[in-house]
């Protein structure tokens, strides 16, 4: 992932380390405020990870691409934020050149990731939606669990090849109180491809999608309202609005991804057209990682199984013998 905006060739002279212009109180609000973002982000997160894999009634084919997304949000945050925050607060990069290696990879690494799992669930939604009676009989939470060790693999194969074809990162020169990582104009166009073009195609498109099946399903329910329904016809209503109302949280979930995430690829684009400083690459990738705070407080709005297990968390619950056959959902 090019994180930058700027030319190679004359990159360095865009960079220079300004002296801190905000007072002590200011700058310790900052460091408060940074540390109060991680720790909501992996305290979040975790939550998420535990409620997941505790409670076997959460053990379902969506589920498991929720936990994927929470897992690669919580790296985020344990890994990737804070040295982050201390570079966008310093105006300057204070560790050594094989830190920012080590976090530029992992960085490039966590964001594939979360993109893809944004994008599976869209189309993890699509199927349930489209085709319930295949989605039902087909998909299981194994089957979902494939694919996203799949999906981890193979974006770990991405980076690995990009760093390895790419040819200018481990030997490329660091800018004094920089870390940015240069990819050359090919593999700047595979990455906007496969980063931005072509995930957020197919989020856009199936999302599109389901909302009109979500459309004709609310239609249909309504109409089976105005009768006197069987009791299958009941269950079959009951369905669609428990599948409707799981499209519409993860709809939400990924149009604050899209919004957190444009401005990024927006940037990459403009940056090699015109000049932009170096404060407003700090402040794009700060946004793409903030998504990742964000997605645990999506999930406690509009899930109440989420705001049960946290509960259970907090109060040692799920330490009970049997408590992960607890019945989650209100």
């Amino acid at each position: 992932m090019n994180l930058t905006g700027f030319n190679q060739s004359n990159r360095c002279e865009h960079f220079s380390c300004p002296e801190r212009s905000v007072s002590n109180a200011v700058y310790i609000l900052l460091y408060m405020c940074s540390g109060a973002v991680v720790v909501l982000t992996v305290c979040g997160n975790l939550l998420i990870i535990v409620s997941v894999l505790h409670f076997k009634q959460l053990h379902t084919p969506t589920n498991m691409l929720v936990l994927s997304l929470a897992v690669s949000d919580f790296l985020v945050g344990a890994s990737v934020m804070f040295p982050m925050f201390i570079w966008k607060i310093e105006t300057c990069w204070t560790f050594d050149t094989g830190y920012c290696i080590c976090l530029l990879i992992t960085a490039f690494f966590l964001v594939n990731v979360s993109i893809y799992n944004v994008a599976l669930i869209s189309v993890d939604r699509y199927l349930a939606l489209s085709n319930p009676f295949f989605y039902t009989n087909a998909i299981t939470a194994k089957s979902m669990c494939t694919v996203v060790y799949s999906n981890w693999g193979l974006c770990l194969v991405y980076v690995i090849a990009t760093l390895y074809f790419n040819g200018n990162f481990i030997g490329s020169v660091m800018c004094p109180g920089e870390c940015f990582y240069f990819l050359n104009e090919d593999w700047s166009t595979v990455d906007l491809v496969h980063s931005f073009i072509f995930p957020c195609s197919v989020i856009i498109i199936l999302y599109t999608l389901v909302f009109i099946i979500a459309k004709k399903h609310a239609t249909a329910i309504r109409e089976l309202n105005n009768h006197t329904q069987p009791k299958t016809e009941k269950i079959s209503i009951n369905s669609m609005k428990s599948e409707r109302k799981a499209a519409k949280v993860l709809g939400i979930l990924v149009s604050v991804f899209l919004v957190c995430l444009f401005p990024y690829f927006i940037y990459s684009l403009l940056g090699g057209i015109i000049e932009i400083q170096p404060e407003t690459s700090h402040k794009v990738i700060v946004m793409i990682y903030l998504n990742s705070t964000i997605n645990p407080f999506i999930y406690a709005m509009f899930y109440p199984w989420f705001r049960k297990c946290i509960k259970l968390i907090i109060t040692l619950k799920i330490f009970q013998t049997d408590s992960a056959l607890i019945n989650v959902h209100l």
